[in-house]
């Protein structure tokens, strides 16, 4: 038998395009190999297209921070312009794959959709352990008939949920709860902290006033993020606070795509002028930590979908105050830091302004429970895990964190 630092895994990726599951699950696999695990990465996308934006495997941060590490990362060269993944695969990429799950202890699939891949007949068994980062399973196409197929077969020993919100969504759909692990994201505390320079720095490029009230809303342009309920209470806020400033980045948050320029168009009726002066669209960027120590308040105001969204923690790790709709864990996540609203444009934009001037009083509780969101216990329940599943030990519940 292996030893946990000898353990040969591979991740499976859909694809490498912006979003909060990949970033975690690729710091993931950088903290399991810096402890001293062999890890690869095999993707079924070599190119992505969604939310208006073209994404190369080559150009994403992960990718690079992945390949930096030393992690080998490989693509079937497959682009996705639609969704799902298609069950099509060709013989090459069949054997590439069989190749790549040879080599493996055990296998990681980033979410469920790879298992459209890692269900096909004639590769090698290996156990594999999803992981799940949503929390509306029944709203991903085919993709929970695939968890179920591969739960059935025996190839998939264990599910890690991010959130409570998304195991009580996977048990409510069948999957079973011994299989249901919680082990609740994390950053590094390090790079997401609040920093003055950083915070000087980014308000200058942009050209922000030091002292101006900034909200940072970080996410791709997806129907379950409610693009149309934050422009409406960026309407509602800029109208009250002439200075304030709204600040929009992650795939499809720029003016080439007509989606979001018509989202504006309708919540900016005759004040493009405001519109103009107060909201920057920032695509993606790769500094997060230096956007969310220049910003006062973190917004999200999805419908649906998410679990723990990752926007949350990391903004609060820099200072940032969260205001969130109530979905998935993120009333839990922000509880004591933050504030949690109904999904109302004129509630969400006075909880901006509540937040704006929380700040230096939400700032001793928030140092204090730093730890509590830390991405080294996220890796050492992960390692914990990968140990069992590996050695075909029977799987005990993983404590809660928190």
């Amino acid at each position: 038998m292996r030893t946990g630092h000898e353990l040969r895994v591979l991740s499976v990726y859909e694809g490498f395009f912006s979003g909060g599951a990949r970033i975690v699950h690729s710091d993931i696999v950088l903290g399991l190999t810096e402890g001293g695990q062999h890890h690869q990465v095999l993707s079924l996308h070599g190119e992505v297209h969604r939310e208006a934006t073209r994404q190369r495997m080559e150009d994403d941060t992960c990718y690079r921070a992945l390949t930096a590490a030393g992690v080998g990362v490989v693509s079937l060269g497959r682009t996705f312009r639609g969704s799902g993944v298609p069950a099509d695969f060709t013989g090459p990429e069949l054997a590439g794959t069989a190749r790549a799950t040879a080599g493996a202890d055990v296998i990681l699939s980033l979410k469920e959709q790879p298992l459209a891949l890692l269900n096909q007949a004639g590769l090698p068994r290996r156990p594999v352990v999803v992981c799940l980062h949503r929390s509306d399973p029944e709203n991903q196409g085919t993709a929970l008939d695939e968890l179920k197929a591969a739960i059935a077969d025996g190839t998939v020993v264990a599910c890690v949920c991010c959130a409570e919100s998304t195991r009580a969504a996977y048990r409510a759909a069948g999957i079973p709860s011994h299989l249901l692990h919680v082990i609740p994201n994390g950053v590094d505390l390090f790079r997401f902290r609040p920093d003055a320079a950083r915070r000087l720095a980014v308000r200058t490029e942009l050209g922000i006033d030091p002292a101006a009230p900034v909200v940072v809303f970080a996410a791709r342009y997806d129907g379950m993020k409610n693009v149309p309920l934050l422009l409406a209470a960026a309407r509602a806020w800029l109208g009250r606070v002439p200075d304030g400033q709204v600040l929009m980045c992650g795939a499809g948050m720029t003016a080439e795509n007509p989606g979001l320029t018509t989202d504006l168009a309708t919540a900016f009726p005759g004040a493009t002028a405001l519109a103009d002066r107060g909201v920057r669209l920032l695509g993606v960027r790769r500094d997060m930590e230096m956007l969310y120590a220049a910003s006062d308040v973190v917004a999200l105001t999805s419908a649906w979908g998410e679990a723990a969204p990752l926007c949350l923690i990391e903004g609060m790790m820099c200072g940032a105050v969260p205001v969130t709709t109530d979905v998935g864990d993120s009333a839990a996540i922000v509880a004591g830091h933050g504030l949690v609203t109904a999904p109302d444009p004129e509630v969400i934009a006075a909880a901006w302004s509540r937040a704006a001037a929380a700040r230096a009083d939400l700032a001793p509780a928030l140092t204090a429970n730093r730890e509590r969101f830390s991405r080294t216990r996220m890796i050492a329940s992960y390692a914990a895990l990968l140990d069992r599943a590996a050695a075909g030990i029977p799987r005990p519940a993983l404590p809660d964190l928190f």
